[in-house]
């Protein structure tokens, strides 16, 4: 897994703009989803529905704000069950107890944590908390940093970099800067280092489970010296137009040309650590008998539309690069072009060891904690059969969507109007770019409403799971 890609920089994918070998083998190998949809474009909730294989709505962590429930059945807590020894190295980013002003080095102590984490579901675990949220937790990456006696210069150097924002201006100047210490201290390679280590440390009488989770390409774009000056600088001023057809400014121009490089040479990194990966299970004669599973938990946006990072409901923020590369596979895979979303690898990974999602991730008590909506992908692998016909997306109380393979829905509520909602209507298959809103075309107003239906289907059938904290009978006298 990866934080923050965009689909046309997945060498695998078809509207590849951006090589990425080791990635583009495995995926060229396995079968590729062209349109796989993040549940929720933002890391926490999209990261939490994942392990859950649950909407955002259904675990309460529509944005990124909370923790996700430890209560909830988790899918590498189901594997354990099963039998298999599980692993995390990277991030995981499901607690966001604290609030955006907190001090820095006053989040969470994530490195003295791992008695709790663990019970998601991990025998084996190395955290990193992310880039950015390094400033503020302390994780095992803070911890090998700090042993190194470079902690508070690096995140010196993370917060110089600058804040999250949504729009494309010259707030972005201070990011694109090459990572300044030993590139063996960045986090995507100890991730890649980890990840090898759990491999090789792993017991010999277990099947396994491994989540490597990497920082890269998020935000900041910080890649070794090395990578950033392999990348060529190119002006290709193809950036999607804003909302209103406005276009951005020469310099905001120049900056997204600047980071765009340094966004593609932080996604080099990760796809060596993939090589290493792959290399370690060849000599470890365990690659064939290996489901391997690639995504992201959302994308970036990198000036199109007007926009920078994520949290929007336009393709390069919405979908993610995905693939799926089952045992025993040579040769060409496929390409499965219909809507499926993130939480169907929940599914397809709890059906490829031979559970089923639903019974593995649900509970009959309390209510609504057996409404599992993930589907597993393995039917996609031997043909190009749908396994949907819509998916789902929401942000927060902001916007809701769906997608079928011609059109997207999306559904935006105006705040001072009870009833009253914006809506935009897409045509994917004339209009890939997303720029003409076709709600209001006379000819479009079934397909119109029968997308809008089915929005109002996954919101009425997929409540709240309830929760509980009081032991059975711990309250009576």
């Amino acid at each position: 897994m990866v934080d923050q890609l965009r689909p046309d920089h997945a060498g695998f994918m078809p509207e590849a703009k951006f090589a990425t070998p080791n990635l583009t083998a495995l995926g060229k190998q396995g079968t590729v989803f062209t349109n796989c949809q993040s549940v929720n474009p933002v890391c926490m909730p999209a990261r939490s529905a994942l392990l859950t294989g649950r909407y955002t709505h259904q675990i309460g962590t529509l944005a990124m704000s909370g923790d996700m429930s430890f209560n909830l059945p988790t899918f590498p807590r189901a594997l354990q069950k099963a039998g298999y020894w599980t692993a995390l190295a990277g991030k995981l980013h499901v607690l966001q107890p604290w609030p955006w002003g907190t001090p820095r080095g006053q989040g969470l102590p994530l490195s003295a944590m791992h008695a709790q984490i663990r019970k998601l579901g991990f025998d084996w675990l190395w955290e990193s908390a992310g880039k950015q949220l390094a400033v503020k937790n302390h994780c095992d990456w803070c911890e090998h940093l700090q042993n190194r006696g470079i902690l508070e210069e690096a995140r010196d150097f993370l917060s110089n970099c600058g804040a999250n924002h949504d729009v494309a201006d010259s707030e972005l100047e201070h990011d694109g800067k090459p990572w300044p210490f030993d590139e063996a201290d960045h986090v995507d390679v100890l991730t890649g280092d980890k990840a090898l280590e759990a491999l090789r440390t792993r017991p010999a009488d277990k099947p396994f489970f491994l989540k490597v989770s990497f920082c890269s390409p998020h935000k900041p774009f910080d890649p070794p010296q090395r990578l950033l000056d392999a990348e060529p600088y190119e002006e290709t001023d193809d950036f999607i137009p804003g909302p209103y057809g406005e276009a951005l400014s020469p310099d905001v121009k120049k900056t997204l040309w600047r980071l765009r490089r340094a966004y593609r040479a932080t996604i080099r990194l990760v796809d060596e650590q993939v090589g290493r990966i792959v290399e370690e299970l060849k000599a470890q004669n365990v690659l064939d008998n290996t489901l391997i599973v690639f995504t992201s938990d959302h994308g970036e946006m990198m000036g199109d539309h007007g926009r920078v990072q994520k949290q929007i409901y336009f393709r390069e923020s919405l979908t993610v690069p995905t693939f799926v590369l089952p045992p025993g596979s040579v040769g060409e895979g496929g390409v499965h072009q219909h809507p499926v979303e993130l939480t169907d690898l929940t599914a397809t990974v709890l059906a490829a060891a031979g559970l089923s999602p639903a019974e593995a991730l649900s509970e009959n008590w309390p209510a609504y904690r057996g409404i599992i909506p993930c589907k597993s992908l393995l039917p996609a692998l031997r043909d190009d059969a749908p396994i949907r016909e819509f998916s789902f997306s929401e942000s927060g109380y902001h916007w809701q969507c769906v997608q079928s393979n011609t059109r997207k829905y999306v559904r935006i509520p105006d705040f001072e109007t009870p009833g009253v909602f914006h809506e935009e209507f897409y045509d994917l298959v004339n209009d890939p770019s997303e720029i003409r809103n076709i709600a209001q075309y006379p000819e479009e107003q079934n397909a119109l409403r029968r997308h809008r239906d089915h929005l109002d289907w996954v919101l009425a059938t997929t409540p709240a799971a309830q929760d509980g904290w009081a032991a059975y009978g711990a309250c009576s006298e």
